[in-house]
This record gives C-alpha cells, structure tokens and sequence, in this order.
C-alpha cells in the first residue's frame, strides 16, 4: 500500500474509533477512554488502537468491537474493514510530541522568501 495511502487510513480510522468510543458507546467501562493512535497493517486486515485509560477499558473494547467495525464499515469507504486490536499507550503524549517537533524541523527548515 502506498504510504500515504496508510497514513490517511490510519488518521481516519483514529477519528471515527474517537467519534464512536467518546461519543457513541453507552458502556460506563467506557467514560475516561482515549484513542490516541491507530497503525492499520499495509495489507488492512489488522490495526493495533492504541487508548489511554485503565486496562480495564479493554475488555469492554473488546466487546464492542463487532459493533465498532461495523461502524467502521458504514462510515470509511475501504475494501476491508481492519480486525481491531486494543492496547493501552503506555506514553499517550509521545505521537503527538514527535509530530509537533517534526512540524517544527519542517518549518525551520524552508526557505524564507528573503533568503532566495
């Protein structure tokens, strides 16, 4: 798959899995929980959701993943819906870090119009 492609299934899936578990789901397992990343494997049968909460959220993930899938379905237009595989984040704010100093690196390292 095209690692692009991966990167925009992997950021749409981590947006409708927050949309159903923060919103969606009437579990009361389920009131502290946080999807913070989301790896579907290239070949789209398999994705490793990472959470912030409690382990013990994962078992009520875990139950509601048939449900979550299917949502999945009705809502990403993807040949395959991924089989889901829940862990907790042991560094939930690490992702979003790394993303904020590669923005940075990036920003820095454009040209700025009075350099050319």
């Amino acid at each position: 798959m095209d690692p692009h492609r991966n990167l925009r299934v992997n950021d749409a899936v981590r947006e409708e899995l927050t949309e159903l578990v923060e919103y969606e789901l009437d579990d009361p397992r389920l009131t502290d929980v946080r999807v913070t990343h989301v790896e579907v494997s290239p070949d789209m049968r398999h994705a490793a959701v990472k959470i912030e909460g409690e382990s013990k959220v994962l078992a009520a993930l875990e139950h509601a993943q048939p449900y979550l899938r299917h949502e999945l379905a009705a809502r990403l237009n993807l040949r395959r819906v991924p089989e889901l595989h829940f862990s907790v984040d042991a560094h939930p704010d690490a992702d979003t870090r790394v993303e904020i100093l590669l923005r940075r690196a990036k920003k820095a390292s454009r040209p700025t119009p009075d350099s050319q």
